[in-house]
Formats: C-alpha cells, sequence, structure tokens
C-alpha cells in the first residue's frame, strides 16, 4: 500500500469517527401528533418534530419502511418541523420516530410515536362492575367486551396525559369476548370518564370504533336526597314519568341512576328557597324498560363528590301482561270498625308475586308471593282491626320473579267501607253470607247466660212453690186452736 494511499484511508476513518462523534453530540427531537395519537378514521392528524435551531431538514421513519416517510424543511424559527395527514386511513398508522439532519451531522432518533387509527371494526360496550357509583375511596371493575373476536382490549381515561391500558381478551362459553381492568382507589378529585377499543394482534395501530364513554361517579357520605314520583310508583305505557330528587343541603346539581343501567343522568338543581333544591327528570313515554329501582344523588358545583344515595324507589309499569286478575274481599266490602277483613288477589294464569295497592296512598305496594289452590294462583292479604283509615278503592297485579317492575293489567277496583264501632246500627254486609263451617263461633257465653236465667226462673218458682203451701197451712191451724 502506498504511503498516499494509507494516507487518504487514515483521513476517511478519521473524518467517519468526528461525524459519528458530532452526531451522537445532537440532542434527540421530540416527537408528538396534534391533536393526539389516536386518531378517528377520516380525521386530520399532524405530526411535529422539534429539534434544534441549527437543523436544516426534518425526516419521519414509519417501522417497516426502508425509506424516509416524509422530509420537511423546518418551520420559522427553524427549530421544528410539520408533517400532515389530511385524511387519517389505516394506511397512516404505525410506529414512527424522527430526527434531523444540520452542518454537524444527524440527530439521534426521537423517542417512537404510536400513531393509532380507529373506526374500523364495531365498537365493544363498557360497563362498570357492580355499578359506576362507586363509594368514596372504593374500587370498581370496567368490562369491556363484544362479539367481534378482538385479541385485545385498550382502555383509556379522558382527559389524563395517561398511557392506554391494554389486556387480552378472554372468550366466554357464550361466544362473547371481554377484559376486565381494575380501577381504584375512587378520588372525587377529578372526573372519572372512560372509552375502551377492541382490535387483532396482526394490526396493533388499527382499533374498533371507541365505545360510548362510560363515566363514574364517585359518592361520598354527605346528606342524601329525597326521590319521588309525582305520577304515583305504578305508571301506565305512554304517560309521562317524573321522577323529583330533591333536598335542603343546597346541592348544585343532581343524579339519577337506575339499578343495573351503564348510565346516569345529570340535571341541574333549581333553587327554591334557602338551602333547597331540585332537579326534576322526566321519562317519556313511558315505556317498559322504565320499569326498575331508582336512587338520586346530590352535588356542589365545586366539588366532585357526590352525596349519598337517596332511599331507593321502585317504578313499576302496568299493562305487560293480559291476563285476568280478580280482587275480591272477605266477609265482604262493608266492614265495622275493629273487624278484621281480607282481600284475596286471584288469577288462573301463573304469577310469581301478586301486588295490592290502595288509591291515594302514600306508601309502596303491598307484595305477597302467590300460592296455588284450587286450580288458582292466588295471595291472600289481611287487615284489621280496621279503621276508617283503611277505608278506599283498591286494585291488585300480577309479577313474574324474572321481571318484577312489570306488571299485569290492573284487577278491577274493589271500594272497602268502614262503618262506625261494632254494636252502632250499620247497613248489612253486602258480600257473601257466613256458614258455620266456613266461619265457627264459640257459644259458651250464650249458654252460660241461659243456664243462669233457667236457674234463676227456677229459684224464683220455689219461693212462690213455698208461699202457696204456706198460704194454705196458716187456716187450717187457726181452726184446730
Amino acid at each position: 500500500m502506498t504511503p498516499a494511499l494509507t494516507a487518504l484511508l487514515c483521513l476517511g476513518l478519521s473524518l467517519d469517527t468526528r461525524t459519528h462523534v458530532q452526531a451522537g453530540t445532537l440532542p434527540k427531537p421530540a416527537l408528538w401528533a396534534e391533536p393526539g395519537s389516536v386518531i378517528i378514521w377520516g380525521s386530520p392528524v399532524t405530526i411535529w418534530c422539534r429539534g434544534t435551531l441549527e437543523a436544516q431538514e426534518y425526516r419521519l421513519d414509519k417501522e417497516g419502511s426502508t425509506e424516509p416517510w416524509d422530509t420537511q424543511k423546518p418551520l420559522e424559527p427553524r427549530n421544528k418541523a410539520r408533517f400532515s395527514t389530511p385524511y387519517m386511513t389505516e394506511h397512516h398508522a404505525g410506529r414512527f420516530r424522527c430526527y434531523y439532519l444540520s452542518h454537524a451531522g444527524r440527530s439521534e432518533l426521537s423517542d417512537p410515536l404510536e400513531l393509532v387509527v380507529t373506526g374500523d371494526y364495531s365498537k365493544p360496550t363498557l360497563s362498570a362492575l357492580p355499578s359506576p357509583v362507586v363509594a368514596s375511596g372504593g374500587n370498581v371493575t370496567l368490562r369491556c367486551g363484544s362479539q367481534q373476536g378482538y385479541h385485545h382490549f385498550v382502555l383509556i381515561e379522558e382527559g389524563e396525559h395517561r398511557l392506554p391500558r391494554i389486556l387480552d381478551s378472554q372468550q366466554l362459553h357464550s361466544g362473547w369476548y371481554q377484559a376486565l381492568f381494575p380501577v381504584g382507589p375512587m378520588t372525587p378529585s377529578h372526573r372519572w370518564t372512560f372509552r375502551c377499543y377492541g382490535y387483532y394482534s396482526n394490526t396493533p395501530q388499527v382499533w374498533s370504533h371507541p365505545s360510548d364513554p362510560l363515566e363514574l361517579l364517585a359518592s361520598g357520605v354527605s346528606r342524601k336526597p329525597s326521590l319521588l314520583t309525582l305520577q304515583g310508583p305504578i305508571v301506565v305505557p305512554g304517560e309521562n314519568l317524573t321522577l323529583q330528587c330533591g333536598s335542603d343541603a343546597g346541592y348544585d346539581r343532581f343524579a339519577l341512576y337506575k339499578e343495573r343501567e351503564r348510565d346516569f343522568l345529570q340535571r341541574p338543581g333549581r333553587q327554591h328557597q334557602a338551602g333547597l333544591s331540585q332537579a326534576n327528570f322526566t321519562l317519556s313515554p313511558v315505556r317498559g324498560s322504565h320499569g326498575g329501582q331508582y336512587r338520586c344523588y346530590g352535588a356542589h358545583n365545586l366539588s366532585s363528590e357526590w352525596s349519598a344515595p337517596s332511599d331507593p324507589l321502585d317504578i313499576l309499569i302496568s299493562r305487560q301482561f293480559y291476563d285476568v286478575i280478580s280482587l275480591s274481599v272477605q266477609p265482604g266490602p262493608t266492614v265495622a270498625s275493629g273487624e278484621n277483613v281480607t282481600l284475596l288477589c286471584q288469577s288462573r294464569a301463573q304469577f310469581h308475586t301478586f301486588l295490592l295497592t290502595k288509591e291515594g296512598a302514600a306508601h309502596p305496594p303491598l307484595h305477597l308471593r302467590s300460592k296455588h289452590r284450587a286450580q288458582q294462583h292466588q295471595a291472600e292479604f289481611p287487615m284489621g282491626p280496621v279503621t276508617s283509615a283503611h277505608a278506599g278503592t283498591y286494585r291488585c297485579y300480577g309479577s313474574d320473579s324474572y321481571s318484577p317492575h312489570l306488571l299485569s293489567l290492573p284487577s278491577d277496583p274493589l271500594e272497602l267501607v268502614v262503618s262506625g264501632p261494632s254494636g252502632d246500627s250499620s247497613p248489612p254486609p253486602t258480600g257473601p253470607p257466613s256458614t258455620p263451617a266456613s266461619h265457627p263461633q264459640d257459644y259458651t257465653v250464650e249458654n252460660l247466660i241461659r243456664m243462669g236465667m233457667a236457674g234463676l226462673i227456677l229459684v224464683v218458682l220455689g219461693i212462690l212453690l213455698f208461699e202457696a203451701l204456706r198460704s194454705r197451712r196458716s187456716p187450717q191451724e187457726a181452726a184446730g186452736r
């Protein structure tokens, strides 16, 4: 090898070593996407790469591609470049890195950016187990599921700069695919709103449509509100139903939750008097799906913590079954105050439970398990001793065990009349006459009275006989003297 060639090789190695050293000293750029790294199909997205003021060119690499994905000149003041995608598709999804070139050489690669496109498959469902209402400090499990055979599910909390949580899916015997995400402990310091996605292993950056958002409500121990219905607990399909949640704690907003639902309704509170506020929740037109158990919560605007739950309110939907229900009363519909009566609900159709309601009553309906007797399903509601408060109009309904909040057609109304106290004159009963077999009576007192009267009569007769004999002896004794 000639001295000249040796000198050139040494010079080249020296330059190459210097170039690598200078490239290693250049800081790596920052890479991010706007409006975010999870983009809906068809939406625009912008990728930014920020380096130094000495950068002369920015390049974007996509994993799996041998050539730069895009090349851009820096924007003033020359420390960053913009890579725009006006219409996001699965072609633009992937893992990206960027770097820049300057007179000093090439920078290090940025940290990777995972760009995801959503909306290519049907959305999964997201629900909270056992309920989206969680006591402050408690835990809850979020279930993301679908009938699609997704290999993985992703849970994202909205409003937080947190990495998505990814779990492998589990297939159930029903063919349902799901993943269970534990969340907690719950704190009222911020809003807890989540969405989930599904995707396949061969396309990890192509996700499904997002699930509907699921908001969790963190309840505390502050004073519980009251919940009532303006129409009564039993409503007919097609009617309007208004549930009113109120409190004297001055709450600014209220939430209504139905048991086993995935969502709850929120309404601002209306201030009526000092500290007294309420919100009306109108459910109309009423459908069978409105039947169930409801609770409500209150909160102040300056706090994320909700109150303790109200007492539960059951809403019952009638006219869901068209089997005939009959209602009768024994001994009759007109009774004296202080007597006992029995209201009898009957049907030839099989019902799990019978419900007895009184028109205008504030208390909820009475429930009794049905019994099968003489080819009838029935329930006996005993009452007594009755007072004037028991008087009124009664109706009976039937319900099944699998849908206890759905009721049959009502029975014909039955008017119960309660007269004055026992012993007072009262109209004769209009019900069926009593029989000794069905209504046995105790005659002991009457028999004792009869025996006493007979004894008294015998004593009186004895006295009269004695007086008669004595009066006959007196003249005879006088004649003998």
